[in-house]
């Protein structure tokens, strides 16, 4: 593991040195709307586009995001900070040459750091920030005091949702929730949706609520339809993207990968996520 950490360091050095990475939060106001997979697709579309992407499972003790690659991870987050480990130690490859950290199982302290094991993550946080275009964080269903924190911090956020009634009304509720505290950029992409249409009228619906109650835009990325290939791509532990790239599903997400890359960037050199986030954890 230690050559696999130092092979990685020497590939990451030097790399957009000059930049700092876009720090996404893809997620969804309930569980069971395909958001990893979302992320985890999404991010390996923007991967085979030559972008240096790194996808965090936060989902901490739910984590699925090496279970939806078919891969036995070595250490997950977790270990980061049982172990004592390096961010170059948990990081691990998958397809596109795309790197992710794994969530792990069966515990759910993560978020409750004290200040020592805190201030370990965000120093190998830093390390990261200018070695990826993207840095997407995976977050667990809903929102969460702590989950929250990172919410606020990132650049932008990835909102999924599907047309059920259930899952409309917890996708509103978790972006007023989120808004009431600090205005963010939301991007919306509705998942398993029978038509193009469909997913339009629903995105234009929830944009309207939106702007309506709580003066703010949300940003339609996409739809994304109903599709076996994508529940045999799960069953054949495969991204959609690699098991079947002609599905709709695929083309899909291609589709919402150059939605978002040919969106103007809003982002300034420095997006002050660490500095955000030390901030909202140390008030908690």
């Amino acid at each position: 593991m230690a050559d696999q950490a130092a092979k990685l360091r020497q590939k990451l050095k030097g790399v957009h040195s000059h930049y700092h990475a876009k720090t996404i939060a893809i997620v969804s106001g309930k569980g069971g709307v395909g958001k990893s997979n979302i992320a985890l697709n999404f991010s390996l579309s923007l991967a085979s586009k030559g972008k240096k992407v790194l996808l965090f499972d936060l989902d901490v003790g739910m984590g699925n995001i090496d279970i939806l690659l078919g891969k036995s991870s070595n250490y997950s987050i977790i270990n980061l900070f049982e172990n004592n480990l390096s961010i170059y130690d948990i990081i691990e490859i998958g397809p596109k040459s795309l790197s992710y950290v794994a969530g792990g199982s069966g515990q759910d302290h993560i978020f409750y750091l004290d200040k020592e094991r805190f201030q370990h993550f965000l120093e190998q946080l830093e390390l990261l920030m200018r070695e990826y275009d993207y840095i997407i964080f995976d977050m667990g269903a809903g929102v969460t005091r702590e989950t929250i924190h990172y919410i606020l911090a990132v650049d932008e956020c990835i909102l999924v949702t599907t047309p059920e009634p259930t899952s409309m009304t917890d996708a509103y509720s978790m972006i007023k929730h989120v808004l009431l505290q600090q205005p963010i950029k939301f991007h919306l992409i509705i998942n398993r949706a029978k038509n193009k249409k469909q997913g339009v009228d629903i995105m234009n619906r929830m944009n309207s609520a939106v702007k309506r109650f709580l003066h703010h835009d949300v940003i339609p990325l996409g739809t994304i339809p109903d599709d076996s290939a994508v529940t045999d791509a799960v069953l054949a532990q495969q991204p959609f993207l690699i098991h079947n790239s002609k599905s709709k599903a695929s083309v899909a997400i291609e589709h919402v990968a150059n939605q978002y890359l040919g969106e103007p960037s809003t982002k300034s050199e420095d997006s002050g996520f660490l500095n955000k986030l030390r901030r909202l954890i140390t008030e908690r």
